[in-house]
């Protein structure tokens, strides 16, 4: 249901508004939305600032149709300029995609900003207009519908599963530091491999002392891991289908294998072409140099943000790549020449994969480098 809500707020935002030259020729109404997980509210301005509506809608089907509805009211070219659009605003983002409508995704509002004009939902939603009116926002979201959303929602599953495992086993070598000597003494020398089938196969009738009390507890533990290796290797099986459907030359790309393939489509998503080159593919990878200058001093400094599961892949595939890849071995000796430390090269490379992977992702020839 669509609730109309009065206009408030209106002044204290309007101050500093920055219009695009050609905005109001590509859109007549832009829509700032702030989404919650049960309802969503929304804040119209016209193409030169002036706020037009506000309205409060639940976040389900009825409420999207509401709001695509409300908004072709007002102009007969909404753009929607969404807060949340990879989590309570993922569902409206992607019913707004598949019915055409241009979307930007918005990041949450600087502290700044609520420090002089409050916390409040219709704040929070016409300030995310107001920052695509003054060009701070101009991202097209992730699509989440195709192959790339399907590859999403495994890889967490997978991710998942391997952390439960790893706790399991930690847990197991846990419990052999304080079992009775004749047990600790019988396992503790056994790979991983044999120490889980041996522990999965005991068998214990009644617990009526501590020996058989820890029997039991290794074997449910030894017993969860083999389920979940199963699990992990049914769902590699449906990740190696995917990444091979949604993009076969990320699949031949020297180092990149099933698992490094999924994180680095998740992080572009379904719609690589949205970001507009390779440098805004490595910020978001978190590998592009950032400037640290000052005064005299002119410098560069190791970029901490963008996805860190992406860059925790490129990395993994520069050390594959410095071990066997002999053109990215002889880079890193000529760049030792040079003077350049190991963790300089690592990050020159991690720069050079990223623009080779950005081309691969769109379907293009890879860029090649001297050391790539």
């Amino acid at each position: 249901m669509l609730i109309a809500l009065p206009h408030h707020h209106q002044g204290a935002m309007a101050k500093t508004t920055l219009t695009q030259p050609t905005l109001a020729e590509q859109y007549d109404v832009v829509i700032g939305v702030d989404t919650h997980k049960d309802f969503h509210v929304a804040v119209a301005l016209s193409a030169n600032g002036g706020r037009l509506a506000e309205c409060r809608i639940p976040s389900n089907q009825q409420g999207y149709s509401d709001l695509r509805s409300w908004s072709l009211e007002l102009g007969t070219k909404p753009i929607f300029a969404i807060e949340g659009t990879g989590s309570f605003g993922a569902g409206l983002c992607r019913e707004l995609m598949a019915s055409g409508f241009p979307v930007v995704e918005i990041n949450r509002t600087d502290r700044s900003t609520r420090r002089r004009l409050g916390k409040d939902d219709a704040i929070d939603a016409e300030a995310a207009a107001r920052a695509f009116i003054a060009g701070l926002a101009t991202i097209e979201p992730k699509g989440g519908h195709h192959v790339v959303e399907m590859i999403r929602l495994l890889k967490g599953n997978k991710d998942s599963a391997t952390n439960s495992r790893t706790r399991a086993i930690n847990q197991i070598k846990a419990i052999l530091i304080t079992a009775p000597a004749l047990l600790r003494e019988q396992l503790e020398p056994m790979a991983n491999i044999n120490l889980i089938a041996t522990c999965a196969a005991f068998r214990i009738a009644v617990v009526d002392c501590p020996f058989a009390a820890a029997k039991k507890a290794l074997r449910y533990l030894a017993r969860r891991v083999l389920q979940l290796e199963k699990e992990i290797a049914e769902l590699l099986e449906d990740l190696d289908q995917l990444t091979q459907q949604a993009c076969p030359g990320l699949r031949k790309t020297y180092g990149i294998a099933v698992d490094g393939a999924a994180t680095l489509l998740v992080a572009a998503g379904d719609n690589p072409a949205r970001l507009r080159s390779d440098a805004a593919f490595a910020a978001l990878c978190g590998v592009s140099p950032l400037p640290a200058s000052s005064g005299k001093t002119n410098r560069h400094r190791l970029n901490r943000g963008g996805n860190r599961q992406a860059n925790a892949t490129l990395h993994r595939v520069v050390v594959v790549r410095l071990r066997w890849h002999e053109q990215t071995k002889a880079y890193a000796a000529r760049r030792m020449e040079e003077g350049r430390s190991k963790p300089e090269i690592m990050r020159c490379l991690k720069r050079f994969i990223a623009r080779e992977v950005f081309h691969t992702l769109l379907g293009r020839p890879p860029v090649r480098t001297a050391a790539t």
